[in-house]
């Protein structure tokens, strides 16, 4: 099969791979679609995120076609529509045709959805239910979200509308993304530029001059700055970047905050399998009745090594522009 892959350099080249065989409990997916991520560039160039590299063939989520079934896998039938965030559980990663993955992190892709939104959902939605799920939020609660048209931070402003959570502020970087933000279900006053003078002030302002109970960070080193200003004491930071600089780590320190740490992969090192096919039939449910809508994505390309390094760059740059960026598998 065709496969785009790392060298023994690290850099990625065209390839040409077996098609896998799925083991008893796996089922092999022809992808149709799959989603980037900014984990995918960084596992390149981050000895940390390097670590998680299991498979030369990289990308993480993707929707396909369940085309044959190992000896045990008895969820799915031959020609299901499904998708997954796969993580590093299949047997390479999704810049392939074909992937085997475990038959329990799959899900039936949502009805009434094309393969491009539904790749564009696993992983910034797991991520962004597991957010909401983990901070028990009240109604009540006064909720800063930084980066809020990214592909995590659009599914937690969703989350957030759907649940009738009133006092959010979000940021955003230009008119096109304040846009975004007011179709989901946002109110003008509720979106702050951050590129605009006196940040600090205008977040506060809009949170009637009071500090926030929580902050979603989704973009880290400054405006992980910014968001442990304008936190109160005690509160609590959602860290989905692991990018909290030293002076935000010590403000939050001071200031007796509670830092979560959001992480799907954790799910992985436990053999969680449910978390990720419980929670996508969550996320399908509540896209199929129209409580929230699917995600906005962008075609990059077909399946090519110009389309993924082309998508790593727009990825590296923040030119997403709140679009997910999507590669189709003919």
């Amino acid at each position: 099969m065709k496969v785009i892959a790392l060298n023994k350099n690290f850099q990625l080249e065209n390839a040409v791979f077996e098609k896998p065989v799925p083991k008893d409990h796996e089922v092999l997916i022809q992808i149709k679609a799959s989603g980037f991520n900014p984990i995918d560039y960084q596992m390149i160039e981050n000895e940390l995120e390097r670590k998680l590299v299991s498979s030369p063939v990289l990308g993480r989520e993707l929707s396909g076609i369940v085309v044959e079934k190992g000896v045990s896998a008895h969820q799915f039938n031959i020609g299901d529509e499904v998708f997954c965030g796969s993580g590093s559980m299949g047997s390479n990663g999704t810049y392939a045709e074909y992937i085997a993955v475990p038959e329990a992190i799959v899900a039936l892709k949502p009805k009434g959805i094309s393969f491009e939104q539904a790749a564009a959902i696993p992983s910034a939605g797991l991520t962004a239910l597991q957010t909401f799920n983990r901070l028990k939020l009240n109604t009540d609660d006064t909720i800063l979200v930084t980066g809020a048209t990214g592909g995590v931070g659009s599914f937690v402003v969703k989350y957030l509308t759907a649940n009738h959570f009133r006092n959010v502020v979000a940021t955003v970087g230009s008119e096109e993304n304040r846009q975004i933000l007011l179709k989901i279900g946002l109110q003008n006053h509720q979106i702050i530029n951050y590129k605009e003078e006196n940040l600090v002030d205008n977040l506060l302002k809009a949170n009637n001059n009071k500090p926030f109970d929580f902050g979603i960070d989704l973009v880290g080193n400054y405006m992980s700055e910014v968001t442990a200003d304008v936190l109160k004491i005690n509160g609590t930071y959602a860290d989905v970047t692991a990018l909290i600089t030293k002076d935000a780590h010590e403000t939050l320190f001071n200031k007796g905050t509670v830092i979560m740490n959001i992480s799907n992969y954790s799910y992985t090192m436990s053999k969680d399998y449910q978390y990720y096919k419980g929670n996508l039939e969550k996320i399908s449910k509540l896209i199929e009745t129209g409580i929230i809508s699917p995600p906005q994505y962008r075609t990059v390309g077909n399946l090519s090594l110009e389309t993924i390094l082309k998508a790593h760059s727009i990825l590296k740059n923040n030119q997403t522009q709140g679009h997910k960026l999507i590669m189709k598998h003919e």
